[in-house]
């Protein structure tokens, strides 16, 4: 793939004009340049959207609360499956902190203490989830948990998550997580540190990368919201299912900065 891609680089025109050049890199995808569509497929599709979920609980959280607000772990946030940190029921912690945990580490039990925070429960977060997601016309999104679990009626679309990307990194404080390699956070009151890395293999070795989070389930399979910005130029990639997630996301993205400066 990556040598075909670098091959349409010499005859740009023709593949450029082309909307789905690239139909094997992911069941969808969608390449959106400045705000302007470039490329797509199957960017309407229902698919499980993985951790890429986590964007609409953050959503919510920062729509709710100011970052120094404390969450309290709950018992059920404390016994999340998946990607963990292994957080404590009863362990509290600085919005900011969870959010940290959530975006750049993807920890579930951080998500869901999070959801649980804003919501009272999970069941009246996942409500909010999907009023939020019908004010932001995602109309190809269904939520039914705040992490991105599998499930039948858990979906959205490329179409739809780009929407999401858009509106969330308007705010500064996730601009400013989004392009951290690592972090540390602290329990109130607590002097062991939880040590996050962060999953997005672009940030910090990909130039112009801002962001912004990556997903993973068996159903969902590999699922990526990728922005960058070189040149005046900014790029938003959204890629669910993808066959080759690293390299076919540096190739889209150097084929989409290639197209800016082409059109410039």
């Amino acid at each position: 793939m990556r040598y075909i891609l670098i091959g349409l680089l010499l005859v740009c025109d023709v593949a450029l004009a082309q909307p789905d050049p690239f139909p094997k890199v992911a069941s969808a995808y969608l390449v959106r340049v400045n705000g302007e569509l470039l490329w797509e497929r199957q960017a309407n599709r229902r698919l499980p959207p993985a951790s890429l979920t986590k964007l609409m609980t953050a959503l919510l959280v920062l729509d709710n609360y100011q970052p120094k607000a404390i969450v309290e772990i709950s018992r059920n946030a404390a016994q999340e499956t998946g990607m963990r940190l292994g957080l404590r029921r009863g362990q509290r912690f600085y919005v900011e902190d969870m959010l940290s945990a959530a975006l750049i580490n993807s920890g579930n039990d951080a998500c869901h203490a999070l959801a649980d925070f804003v919501g009272g429960n999970h069941e009246k977060f996942v409500q909010l989830m999907n009023r939020r997601a019908q004010q932001l016309g995602m109309r190809n999104t269904h939520f039914s948990n705040a992490c991105g679990h599998d499930a039948a009626d858990h979906y959205s679309s490329a179409h739809d998550l780009a929407l999401l990307a858009v509106e969330l990194i308007k705010n500064r404080l996730v601009a400013d997580l989004a392009v951290k390699e690592s972090a540390q956070i602290f329990a109130i009151g607590e002097t062991k540190s939880y040590t996050l890395q962060n999953k997005n293999a672009l940030i910090g070795r990909y130039q112009g990368a801002l962001g912004l989070k990556t997903g993973y389930t068996p159903r969902a399979g590999t699922c990526l919201i990728a922005l960058a910005e070189r040149g005046g130029s900014r790029v938003l990639l959204v890629m669910l299912n993808s066959t080759n997630r690293w390299w076919d996301a540096v190739d889209l993205l150097d084929l989409a900065f290639a197209q800016a400066r082409h059109a410039s």
